[in-house]
């Protein structure tokens, strides 16, 4: 049987699954649910390939239009580069139409590989590394245990870039919390800068149930952010990364509340900007209802659908029956909508 793994991005929805790792090698980041309760291990490349074989023959009559594959689960890049080539050369021989292979990776692992090693894995056909950056800010990554440094970020995101591999970062506004927001924003937009990745993939923090973080929300360590107060954080973010030729992508997540801020930094930025300040220059109640319909029905709607009275008539009611829950009762419930979009720990304790 054929093994897979719990996650992969959104733009991998339509790609070969091929477990490479199982689960997280780190897995202590707090904000994470995806691989608590789970052990970290390399599977051999005799077992991938046979995975690959056995795709092969269950997939035949559909070899012609698998196109694109992706390695599981948190961190391939761990595997010595000499069996990452066996495996990738394997895919592309069993399915020929594959023209794109992508993985996960953490930055320390992408660190420890040289500009040459990419050059070699991207001839035997790794085409992207996608990479959870989350923040710029040591202050944040440090408060979240991340458990990699900006420099790590800076050193295995060039060398990535150097071997002619893409880059996909991934961002996650509201994680430093309202005490950090600003420290955030700056420093993720700087040490994206620096970087310059292919991609920049905006994932909006939301606090699972069972996470540590909440302990931190308890003991007033940490102050969750509203989601205007999020978009503001977004703004500053946006307004100071260069214009640049990297794609900025809220549309492929739901979590973002402004999913159609999306489009390139260098083209793109301009109108980015304009959406976001359109929806900081609503009133509150707007706002507010905003959040509902988004949170509610996660899709792009157009802002303009709050500034309709029909619209308003209808949600205003539920807003202030959502208000006499408490001081914060509105930004609380929001936040748990928010949560049913996260994926779940495989474990009751989050360890």
């Amino acid at each position: 049987m054929v093994e897979q793994g719990v996650i992969r991005p959104p733009s991998e929805a339509s790609s070969l699954l091929v477990r490479v790792t199982r689960n997280c090698p780190w897995n202590k980041c707090l904000f994470c649910p995806a691989y608590k309760g789970t052990t970290f291990s390399k599977r051999s490349v005799e077992e991938v390939l046979s995975d690959i074989d056995e795709m092969a023959e269950t997939y035949a009559s559909h070899v012609d239009v698998i196109t694109s594959a992706f390695l599981q689960d948190a961190d391939s890049l761990l595997l010595p580069t000499v069996e990452l080539v066996e495996i990738l050369e394997h895919i592309r021989k069993r399915f020929p139409k594959v023209a794109h292979i992508t993985t996960y990776a953490r930055a320390k692992s992408m660190k420890r590989k040289s500009a040459e090693d990419y050059k070699t894995l991207k001839e035997a056909g790794l085409t992207r590394v996608h990479t959870g950056m989350e923040s710029g800010s040591l202050a944040v990554l440090q408060m979240v245990r991340k458990g990699s440094t900006p420099e790590d970020m800076i050193a295995g995101g060039l060398q990535v870039k150097e071997g002619g591999i893409s880059l996909s970062e991934y961002i996650m506004p509201g994680l430093g919390g309202k005490t950090l927001s600003k420290k955030h924003a700056l420093e993720t937009a700087k040490l994206l800068n620096t970087i310059r990745p292919d991609h920049i993939r905006v994932r909006t923090f939301a606090m699972h149930p069972q996470s540590p973080m909440r302990k931190m929300v308890e003991e007033g360590k940490f102050v969750p952010m509203s989601d205007d107060e999020i978009v503001a954080e977004i703004r500053l973010l946006v307004e100071k990364l260069d214009e640049m030729h990297s794609y900025f992508h809220c549309a492929d997540f739901s979590l973002n509340l402004l999913m159609q801020v999306d489009g390139y930094l260098d083209t793109d930025k301009a109108a980015m900007l304009r959406e976001l300040d359109a929806f900081l220059s609503l009133s509150k109640e707007q706002k507010q209802a905003y959040s509902l319909l988004q949170r509610s029905y996660p899709a792009q709607h157009p802002l303009n659908a709050v500034r309709d009275p029909k619209v308003m008539e209808q949600l205003l009611p539920e807003i202030e029956k959502i208000q006499k829950g408490g001081d914060d009762g509105f930004n609380t419930y929001i936040q748990h909508l928010m949560t049913y979009q996260l994926p779940q720990p495989q474990t009751d304790t989050w360890v």
